[in-house]
């Protein structure tokens, strides 16, 4: 990692009393103005941003791009939207805090795996949305980003929001209206971020429809869409290395297609 600096633990905001952190990655001397923010995912229990150091963090640094892994509350923590939130809350703090981080506030790109790319895509499409902007900090900063990433992503929650496993989450008995409300396929328009969608043909936690529908609905709208599927393969799958590099090399040509330098 030549030149790379890695700041961790740093709190970008707080809520309630809790403090919520960033691991950041400084690229070296290839740094190209533009900031990555990544929500790792963990069915809503966990949110470990340690974990995306080795598999997105540090690539994406060496390719030039401010990498910032994110946590957020879980639902043992606080229910939804506080998720949602949070990772608004950590938009506008990228947005502010641009000159410092060396990006371009107008070059952000937000992206999560799973439940995090269930919050990107949401965040993406819900800019400024009132009940998503939460007490985080920066009121009236926009939230809205240049472009982002899906992979794996749970698209539709309204089939999973029923779960026992999800009332922390959701509450006992959710509407189907705060369902939708919170699933990013219902809130495609054409005014949508450019989109990219990763997932595994063989994902038994999160079906690979989810991703497909959304594909779809984007299409459907007219938002410039990729979408990388990956034969055979299981949730998580680009823990492994071979993985990991090329949905980093994807995720580049996606930024330099959709979210090209001013110069």
């Amino acid at each position: 990692m030549p030149n790379i600096r890695i700041d961790t633990d740093v709190v970008a905001t707080s809520v309630g009393g809790r403090d919520l952190k960033v691991d950041i990655f400084h690229p070296g001397e290839n740094a190209n103005g533009l900031g990555i923010l990544f929500l790792p995912g963990g069915g809503f229990r966990i949110a470990n941003k340690a974990g995306l150091h080795e598999r997105y963090a540090k690539r994406m640094a060496e390719k030039g791009y401010v990498f910032i892994a994110t946590e957020y509350r879980v639902m043992d923590e606080a229910p939804w939207p506080a998720q949602i939130q949070d990772a608004n809350a950590f938009i506008r703090w990228m947005r502010v805090n641009s000159k410092d981080l060396a990006i371009d506030p107008d070059r952000i790109v937000l992206g999560g795996a799973s439940a995090g790319g269930n919050l990107s895509l949401l965040a993406a499409g819900t800019p400024g949305l009132a009940e998503f902007e939460g007490d985080g900090g920066n009121a009236g900063v926009s939230s809205a980003v240049a472009a982002v990433i899906g992979v794996y992503p749970v698209t539709d929650v309204t089939g999973r929001g029923e779960d026992e496993g999800r009332e922390k989450l959701y509450g006992k008995n959710p509407s189907v209206a705060m369902l939708k409300a919170a699933s990013p396929v219902y809130q495609v328009t054409s005014s949508y971020p450019p989109t990219m969608l990763v997932h595994g043909t063989a994902d038994t936690t999160v079906d690979y429809s989810n991703s497909m529908r959304m594909f779809q609905a984007l299409e459907d709208a007219g938002v410039p869409v990729d979408i990388h599927l990956y034969a055979g393969q299981e949730h998580i799958f680009d823990r492994e290395p071979m993985f990991a590099d090329a949905v980093s090399d994807a995720i580049a040509l996606f930024i330099e297609r959709y979210v090209p330098s001013a110069s």
